[in-house]
């Protein structure tokens, strides 16, 4: 027996593979760096979802429903009181949860949209701000920051986001997306299977990590600290955060994705370059310590390090990652729970008993 499961095929699935001995993922038979050359979060949404609704569509139709669903979830917000904004994705699942249950097109829509326009929302609420309304003439990416900010995005930050958003799609069967297709397997509706998903995606062990990449290179602080800090708490005991994967052997194929994408933005000066060097040099020291300190651990950049550096420089704050990291898992979550609710049984694991027996008469 396994504990956590681990290398338990728990289900069969057209997705997504992860290969973690060759640092390759697949997403519906293309690989991730052909998807994020060419692709949009409407285009991967499509392909993730086809043939598991009961709608037949195509990126441009699915840009039009995506767009009229987030005016229509818009209204939700009326609900978003002070005692939802503490953390923005309890705030989040707060509002998700006024979502009707259903297992429709229109329901999936709904769930897709909703993310999108709430975490805007929030965000601007905590600050005092009056939330701003979707725009149905924008895709979801330009839509996102333009509701954040309130200005329209520039083209390299529409495409950073809408990289990180492809990228982050779908990943196996990870904790969230595991915990989706368990509720989806008792025949719950999707925004049961999704509000599962996202609660999952809350724990630190999931979800929680890009905010401290940002503290640790906050406390390296220069370049030429890198390597000193980053001994010192290895010294201590302490995590390297962004680096190492419970699956990847080798580099996570979504660092590179997301380093890719933030070249645009420094290269135009929307980032600050400062910071990029010193992501590279925390990234070039973290390496070389770890592997001579670890020769045995297959400790690579993983996909939370560029992650923090992307959403930082969009201008989302730390505590609001996980919140957007689920609007891009969200369409995975929801393929794989319909995948599940089409072609799957009710999900039973056996556990093992290990606590007293009775005692004998």
């Amino acid at each position: 027996m396994r504990n956590g499961l681990e290398d338990v095929i728990a289900a069969e699935t057209q997705l997504s593979d992860v290969d973690g001995e060759a640092g390759r993922l697949i997403i519906r038979g293309v690989s991730l760096d052909r998807l994020v050359a060419d692709c949009s979060y409407e285009r991967v949404t499509a392909l993730l979802l086809d043939g598991l609704m009961e709608r037949n569509f195509d990126e441009a139709l699915l840009r039009d429903w995506l767009a009229q669903a987030r005016t229509k979830v818009f209204d939700h917000l009326k609900a978003a009181d002070a005692a939802l904004l503490a953390l923005p994705v309890d705030a989040l699942r707060a509002l998700l949860a006024r979502l009707p249950d259903g297992d429709d097109f229109d329901t999936a829509l709904s769930l897709l949209a909703a993310p999108a326009v709430f975490l805007p929302a929030i965000l601007r609420l905590q600050r005092g701000q009056t939330p701003i309304a979707p725009d149905a003439s924008l895709p979801q990416a330009a839509d996102i920051l333009r509701m954040l900010t309130g200005q329209l995005p520039t083209q390299e930050q529409t495409a950073a986001l809408d990289t990180y958003l492809v990228t982050i799609s779908d990943h196996g069967l990870n904790a969230s997306t595991f915990a989706s297709r368990v509720i989806a397997s008792t025949q719950a509706g999707l925004t049961s299977s999704v509000l599962a998903a996202l609660s999952a995606l809350k724990g630190p062990l999931h979800g929680g990590a890009p905010g401290p990449v940002l503290d640790m290179l906050d406390a390296v602080g220069t370049p030429d600290n890198a390597g000193r800090w980053l001994a010192e708490a290895l010294d201590r005991g302490e995590r390297l955060m962004g680096f190492g994967h419970r699956i990847y052997r080798v580099r996570d194929p979504r660092a590179d994705a997301l380093k890719g994408a933030l070249k645009p933005l420094i290269a135009s000066g929307q980032v600050d370059s400062a910071r990029g060097a010193l992501a590279e040099a925390v990234e070039t020291a973290a390496l070389a310590i770890l592997r001579a300190r670890k020769p045995n651990r297959p400790l690579d950049v993983n996909v939370e390090f560029y992650t923090a550096l992307l959403l930082e420089a969009l201008g989302f704050p730390r505590q609001a990652f996980t919140g957007v990291f689920a609007i891009g898992r969200t369409v995975g979550w929801l393929a794989h729970a319909r995948e599940q609710a089409l072609d799957g049984r009710l999900i039973r694991p056996r556990s093992v008993y290990i606590g007293p027996l009775p005692a004998a008469a």
